[in-house]
C-alpha cells in the first residue's frame, strides 16, 4: 500500500512519530511505501532566504532558486522520515531514475509531471523487507531537478504498482460545504470530482489531492482514500474505507 504523507500533517514532531509508528504498524498488513511533500519545511526555508512563495491552483511556483531551497528542505525531511519509520530507505526521485518527470507548464518555473516510476526498485526493496520513504523531487529529461506535487507523485507510485493508497492530510477528507463536518463525502466518482471543482466547493490544495487520486485509479491502482493524518488511528482506518473519502471511477 501506498501511503502519501502530506507536509502539513506533519508539523509537530510527535503528531508525525506518531504516524510513523503506525505506518511501521501497518507493515503487518501490508507492505508499504511512504510518498511524503513537506509543505511547511519548504516555507521555512525559503522565508529564511528572502525567497518568496507562489501558489497557482494549488501548485507551488518553482523558479531555478527555489528549487534547490526545495530539495534540501525535501532530502533532510525524507531522512529524518526514514528514521522515524524504522527499517526505511530514503530516496528522492533522482536515486535510481526513482521519478522521472517532464516539465508540466513553463509559467510553473522547475514543476514537473510523472511520466516514469522505477518500480522494479520500489519492488526490489519491498522484496527485501525494507520500506522505501520517497521524497517528491523527480529528475528532468535535462538531468535537472524537478519539484513535483506530492500527491501527483504519489499517484502515480501507486498506479505504477497497481496498489491501494492513502492520501494522509490536513482535513478529514473532501467536504461538500467545508468545514461542516457533517459534509464531509464518504465517497465520490470521477464525475462528482469534476463538478465539485467546477462548482468550487473542491479547491486549492486539494484539486491537486482528487486528481492524483482519480489518475492512479487510471494508472491501475486499487483504491484511493483521501484521510486526515492529523490524530493517530486513521491510517489503518482509511486503508479499511472507514475513515476519509474514499474517490471510485
Amino acid at each position: 500500500m501506498i501511503v502519501k504523507y502530506g507536509g502539513n500533517a506533519m508539523k509537530s514532531l510527535e503528531l508525525r512519530r506518531a504516524v510513523a509508528v503506525e505506518i511501521a504498524a501497518l507493515r503487518a498488513e501490508h507492505a508499504v511505501v511512504v510518498v511524503h511533500g513537506g509543505g511547511p519545511v519548504i516555507e521555512r526555508e525559503l522565508a529564511a532566504r528572502g525567497i518568496p512563495s507562489e501558489f497557482r491552483a494549488g501548485l507551488r511556483v518553482t523558479t531555478p532558486e527555489a528549487m534547490d531551497v526545495v530539495e534540501m528542505a525535501l532530502c533532510q525531511l525524507n531522512k529524518q522520515l526514514s528514521q522515524d519509520v524504522g527499517n526505511a530507505v530514503g530516496l528522492m526521485g533522482r536515486d535510481s531514475g526513482l521519478l522521472r518527470a517532464e516539465v508540466l507548464d513553463e509559467t510553473l518555473g522547475r514543476v514537473g509531471r510523472v511520466t516514469a516510476v522505477n518500480a522494479d526498485l520500489l519492488r526490489t526493496l519491498l522484496g527485501a523487507g525494507v520500506t522505501p520513504v520517497v521524497g517528491c523531487v523527480a529528475v528532468g529529461p535535462d538531468g535537472h531537478a524537478l519539484n513535483v506535487n506530492a500527491d501527483t507523485a504519489a499517484g502515480a507510485v501507486a498506479g505504477a504498482l497497481q496498489d491501494g493508497i492513502v492520501f494522509l492530510t490536513d482535513v478529514d477528507g473532501v467536504y461538500r460545504a467545508y468545514p461542516d463536518p457533517a459534509s464531509r463525502a464518504g465517497q465520490l466518482t470521477r464525475a462528482e470530482v469534476e463538478g465539485g471543482i467546477q462548482a468550487g466547493w473542491i479547491a486549492g490544495g486539494m484539486i491537486p489531492k482528487v486528481r492524483a487520486a482519480l489518475d492512479a485509479l487510471a494508472r491501475g491502482a486499487t483504491f484511493a482514500v483521501i484521510a486526515s493524518g492529523m490524530q493517530a488511528g486513521i491510517l489503518g482506518a482509511a486503508a479499511r474505507g472507514e475513515a476519509g473519502t474514499r474517490i471510485v471511477p
